[in-house]
């Protein structure tokens, strides 16, 4: 055998023997079951977030917060990171009728799954400042969820939206008098 024969079946020997020590790829999770997986994570984050803001533990609801959190508030200047998060939300639970409802209407969840996007209605009661009375503002609170390095999924963004409080009833139609004969 010649050096060349003998170096190139070296060679296929050596491949072979690397290759086989190779462990094959995992097949790729299911798309639809991951997704799944991060929506009902951000759905049981949101949940917890609700409940520290209703038991009135700033810091356990400020903990939800990415580190570049952005927070847009109607009428309001925007919110930079969990501090100044920390201030709007110790404002808010100072108030003794705060309390605060949500229900998430969607999740939908980036394909690579490190971003999700929460689509929820909203029920705010609080003192009115004005007129001291206690209200109900009603609206839409869209979320935007990153996940982070250490794998937790934590709210980047944050839009909250009033809308006008749901129309009363129409009052029935009075009865038209009988015509006169």
């Amino acid at each position: 055998m010649t050096t060349s024969k003998l170096l190139a079946a070296a060679c296929a020997v050596a491949l072979s023997a690397s290759l086989a020590g190779c462990k094959k790829p995992e097949p790729a999770a299911d798309p639809a079951v991951a997704a799944a997986k991060v929506s009902a994570t951000v759905k049981r984050d949101l949940a917890l977030l609700v409940d520290s803001f209703n038991a009135k533990s700033v810091d356990q609801a400020v903990s939800h917060d990415a580190d570049e959190y952005v927070g847009m508030f109607h009428g309001a200047p925007n919110v930079h990171g969990p501090s100044e998060d920390a201030v709007v939300t110790r404002q808010q639970v100072s108030d003794p009728n705060v309390m605060l409802a949500v229900k998430t209407d969607a999740v939908d969840v980036a394909e690579a799954g490190d971003m999700a996007v929460v689509r929820a209605t909203y029920q705010y009661t609080f003192t009115d400042p004005a007129t001291k009375a206690v209200r109900t503002e009603v609206g839409n609170w869209v979320l935007g969820y990153k996940k982070q390095a250490d794998g937790a999924y934590r709210i980047a963004w944050a839009v909250v939206s009033d809308t006008p409080p749901p129309a009363a009833p129409a009052a029935p139609a009075a009865a038209a008098a009988p015509a006169p004969k």
